[in-house]
This record gives C-alpha cells, sequence and structure tokens, in this order.
C-alpha cells in the first residue's frame, strides 16, 4: 500500500513533543515557544504551507535534536520563521535549508546558524518564472567532460558508469524559457577558494567538511544567480544565509531588520556543536520522506 508524502508528515507530528523544552528555559514547552509567535508566522508565509504544519513540524526538529534544543530559543524560532517566509518546512532532510548548532563563546550562548541548502537554491530560482530547468553537478576524474565559453558556449559531461574518481569541477546550468540558456563551471581549486574565505570552511564540524559536492554545488549556484533573473527572494538569500536570525528579527509582512541578522564568526570563538542536522536529503537513508517520488507514493 502507498503512502503520500502528506501521510508521512501526519505520522511525525503525532509523536509526543509537548515535553520538550528549550535550555535555560524555566517553563513553557517548545510548541508554546512556537505557539507565541504563531501569528507572525502566519502573517508571513506563503500560500501553500500551514501555520499549524510549520510549528508541528518544527517542534518535532527540535525534539528529535537535543543539540537544537540547547541552542537560545530566540535563534531556533528566528531560522524556523527565516525558512517558512522562504517557503521551505523546517524538515532539514529535505534539503533546502539547513540549521546548524554551534557554541558562541562572545555571549555564553548556544545558537542557531541558518544555512540555504542547494535543494533550496534551486527551488527560489525556479521562483522567477523565467526559468525552464535549472540544477548543478559534480565531475569526476574518470568523467568524460569539457566545455567552453565565447561565441558558442558549450558544455558536456559523460559521467563514468563505474567508479568516477576524486571530485574535479562543478557545474550549474540555468535553461530559460524564452530558449536561451546560461552555466558556470568550477574548477577544484576555485571551490577551495570559496571554501577558505568561508567563516566554517576551515572547521572540521561544518558542512563543507562533511558534504563537500552539497556545499560545491551550492557555491557554483550562488555564481551563476548574478547572471539570472533576481527577485525579492535572492535578496532574502543574501541577507540571512549563514547568519544568526533572532525571532525578533523580522518586521511586518515578514520583512526582515538586517541589524538584527548577526554574522557568525568560526575562528577562536565558535565552535560548533554538530553537523548532524545538516545531512542532506539525498546522504539520509531514514527520513520522513523517504523513499517518496514526485506524486507523493512510496517507491
Amino acid at each position: 500500500m502507498t503512502q503520500t508524502v502528506a501521510s508521512k508528515a501526519k505520522e511525525i507530528i503525532k509523536q509526543p513533543t509537548t515535553s520538550v523544552t528549550f535550555r535555560g528555559e524555566k517553563s513553557g514547552t517548545v510548541l508554546e515557544a512556537f505557539n507565541n509567535y504563531k501569528a507572525q508566522i502566519a502573517q508571513a508565509i506563503p500560500k501553500h504551507l500551514t501555520v499549524d504544519r510549520i510549528i508541528q513540524l518544527a517542534t518535532t526538529m527540535v525534539s528529535r535534536s537535543p543539540e537544537i534544543a540547547e541552542c537560545s530559543k530566540s535563534s531556533v524560532i528566528g531560522a524556523v520563521m527565516q525558512a517558512s517566509i522562504l517557503g521551505f518546512e523546517p524538515v532539514q532532510s529535505l534539503g533546502q535549508a539547513y540549521f546548524v548548532p554551534f557554541n558562541n563563546t562572545k555571549n555564553g550562548k548556544r545558537e542557531v546558524q541558518f544555512i540555504i541548502g542547494y535543494r533550496g537554491m534551486i527551488e527560489l530560482a525556479r521562483r522567477s518564472g523565467q526559468i525552464e530547468t535549472i540544477y548543478a553537478q559534480a565531475v569526476y576524474s574518470n568523467d568524460h567532460f569539457e566545455y567552453e565559453y565565447g561565441l558558442h558556449p558549450d558544455l558536456v559531461h559523460k559521467p563514468a558508469l563505474g567508479e568516477r574518481g576524486e571530485f574535479k569541477f562543478v557545474y550549474a546550468v540555468a535553461k530559460f524559457k524564452n530558449g536561451g540558456f546560461a552555466f558556470e563551471v568550477m574548477s577544484k581549486s576555485a571551490v577551495e577558494r570559496i571554501r577558505r574565505s568561508s567563516k566554517a570552511g576551515n572547521s572540521n564540524f561544518s558542512p563543507w567538511s562533511n558534504y563537500y559536492d552539497e556545499m560545491a554545488k551550492k557555491t557554483v549556484l550562488r555564481r551563476l544567480w548574478k547572471i539570472l533573473p533576481s527577485s525579492v527572494d535572492t535578496i532574502k538569500v543574501e541577507t540571512t544565509d549563514g547568519k544568526v536570525i533572532e525571532a525578533d528579527s523580522f518586521m511586518q509582512g515578514g520583512d526582515i531588520n538586517p541589524n538584527k541578522v548577526n554574522e557568525v564568526e568560526f575562528a577562536d570563538d565558535y565552535e560548533i556543536v554538530s553537523t548532524e542536522a545538516t545531512e542532506p536529503a539525498e546522504e539520509v537513508e531514514q527520513s520522513i520522506f523517504d523513499k517518496i517520488d514526485s506524486k507523493g507514493n512510496s517507491k
């Protein structure tokens, strides 16, 4: 008997989560904390989401991750609100947005860093209405790969059927509804320069260390974004990706106050607690949406 995505989600929100509390809170559960922001979430989220579903999924996420439950209530709620405003459910295995807990020794708190995932960037790019197809792929040493720019740009990638070898390139392609296309290619050395300049790039516990290919895809997608049709969502990503977002960072209608979005410095002042929650969708063998096809049925 097949089971839809919706029914899978219903299973997890039935699990008992009402007793979970945030660290340092003397009273009030996680569910109650999110309910306190119900009106703000409802006002800002897109029509395809419901506030009750967002709150239930967020409560379940926190209850399943002791590391996130240890983080400040404000940073967790702020990250969930921002994901919801962008149209993403707080289900990390979907790969649209991640909630990375880390220690902030400057203020003595554990906080959540909000990170847009590769799949989230794909979804946001499609919303412009001018893109027919957009995707990114990693290239390995045993693949057949060639490309050229100039007056007649072209790209050919034939993945090896067996062992694909070492990571060499990553590229992103966008095909427009008017028939045109654009692509960007980055070598491993170019990706490495971005990783080294990233605030989290040199940490052994960062997504770069655990899911290098996914972060490389996101990196080349961000470069391609510069020549894609821009949108309000694009601006929101630039403002909040990789940041700590407080619950009171949001203004009327879901706009964010950039003065209340904090940069994340990993150097000596920050220590990542766990990246277990940042696992990309294809790396997760068992999740609430595991083995569900595009029509919502079990494979």
